[in-house]
């Protein structure tokens, strides 16, 4: 029996990418970020969000694609994981839609310039819509959430 499990879709370069709703807590606009000295350039620094200090991470500069300015589009998506609390930007947050798990596949090596190992799985919409959906724990690896965790404290 194929599980339902429901995506916010957004966007990075053309491309439609998911989040599993669980591991989202907010989508917010962009706002001013502070940017904190001897981090990686994709890590764009700080945020408050109401009173709580967040790690912001350009996801076009994690993934190695080319960064570009942010619109009135672009969106700042608060993640959870590991009880850490990451923003990421993106181009466009849309929708929230639901996948069924038997939709998704594996993926390919590489997904859009996008290395597999950051790739959970991609779902199947329809004929031509493909979503990519991300592997959290990946997107954050061990090293980068440490230094990460030095702000939130």
């Amino acid at each position: 029996m194929a599980e339902e499990m429901k995506v916010i879709v957004f966007t990075l370069a053309h491309e439609e990418y998911g989040i599993e709703v669980d591991k989202v807590r907010t989508i917010e606009r962009m706002v001013p970020i502070t940017r904190v000295p001897k981090t990686p350039a994709f890590v764009k620094g700080v945020i408050n969000l109401r009173g709580v200090v967040i790690p912001v991470i350009d996801l076009r500069g994690r993934f190695g694609l080319v960064e570009s300015e942010y619109t009135e589009n672009s969106r700042i998506i608060i993640v959870a994981a590991n009880d850490l609390e990451v923003g990421f930007i993106v181009d466009s947050a849309n929708d929230v839609i639901d996948v069924m798990s038997d939709a998704i596949e594996n993926p390919p090596e590489v997904v859009g310039g996008i290395k597999a190992k950051y790739i959970s799985g991609v779902a199947k919409i329809s004929e031509s819509r493909l979503l990519i959906l991300l592997h959290l724990a990946e997107v954050l690896n061990r090293s980068e959430i440490i230094q990460l965790e030095q702000f939130g404290d």
